[in-house]
């Protein structure tokens, strides 16, 4: 069964090895293939654009996924797995599900699954902001007093 995608104006995807780049108008496309790489641009990060733990981990998976040999960055995802756990021990449910697609080669599961370590990880940075936000407010609050 072909894959149904449409691009707004100027929208970039990736199919395989290829990028491919809407021109300004909406267009529809029908995929079809056998276990091809297909990454739309709001799904692909970039070096630049994976600056937490989590997105670096994503970005090696995107890496895998597009790669004829994924186990070329098995290494550096396993590398950052032990970093991503050492700092987050509360990833590893997210860890274990990536893991598990990896394992299964359904790697395009896996970077859905690392999308929601990205959401956790946000979370967490959200929850840490939230309670230095508190103490600062509860020490000025102590010095105004």
């Amino acid at each position: 069964m072909a894959l149904k995608v449409e691009l707004k104006p100027n929208e970039r995807i990736i199919i395989g090895a290829c990028v491919v780049t809407n021109t300004d108008q909406r267009a529809r496309l029908l995929i079809d293939g056998d276990r091809i790489p297909i990454l739309r641009e709001k799904d692909i990060l970039t070096p630049d654009t994976a600056d937490t733990p989590a997105k670096l981990v994503y970005l090696a998976i995107q890496l895998m996924y597009l790669s004829p040999d994924p186990m070329a960055h098995h290494p550096t995802y396993f590398s950052l797995v032990r970093d991503i756990l050492s700092a987050m021990p509360s990833a590893w449910p997210f860890i274990e599900g990536i893991n598990n697609h990896i394992l299964n080669g359904d790697l395009y599961h896996a970077l859905k699954e690392s999308k929601k370590l990205i959401g956790h990880e946000e979370q967490l940075i959200q929850n840490a902001r939230d309670l230095q936000a508190a103490d600062t407010a509860a020490e000025t609050e102590r010095k105004s007093a």
